[in-house]
């Protein structure tokens, strides 16, 4: 419950909520240094409303790509570079590029996160078809819809594989 009355919030009171992160990310900055996971966390991490993301909301692109490639930066020097949270901002850029319709960067920053996710989690794992997921809204929104669905037919096969057939 309090999980929704927060995205209410950020909902409702984008500039407000904006703010706030940025006081967290100040905070972090002066307890933890500029190079910390909780740091990287403030720029951009699906797990919960940033910076990156509240940017991204707004529709200011380069902004939210400026805020995920510093938490990008930052996690791969603290954590290395095959950590499954590189994934998720190499999901987050590949998002931000989707959406300015930079297809063919966005491929490449899904297909990063793929990879890591592979090599993470193994072939047939939920983040697995997740990625294959993204892999396939980029090329929908190019227009390549066999590719698409080959993209989408892989995630299918992944869940079911996972769930079952009568999930």
């Amino acid at each position: 419950e309090q999980a929704g009355i927060f995205f209410d919030f950020v909902s409702a009171r984008p500039r407000e909520a904006l703010r706030m992160f940025e006081a967290a990310l100040d905070s972090a900055v002066a307890r933890h240094g500029d190079n910390h996971p909780s740091v990287a966390a403030s720029y951009g991490n699906t797990c919960c409303w940033n910076i990156g993301n509240m940017y991204q909301a707004q529709g200011e692109y380069d902004e939210a790509h400026v805020q995920h490639q510093k938490s990008l930066e930052i996690k791969a020097l603290v954590l290395g570079c095959e950590h499954p949270e590189l994934a998720i901002s190499y999901n987050n850029i590949g998002n931000v590029y989707q959406r300015q319709g930079d297809h063919g960067n966005a491929l490449l920053q899904h297909q990063k996160s793929l990879g890591i996710k592979i090599s993470v989690f193994g072939t047939y794992s939920l983040q697995v078809a997740g990625a294959y997921n993204n892999i396939g809204n980029v090329h929908c929104s190019q227009g390549d819809y066999e590719g698409a669905l080959v993209q989408h037919q892989k995630s299918l096969e992944i869940k079911i594989r996972v769930y079952g057939q009568d999930h």
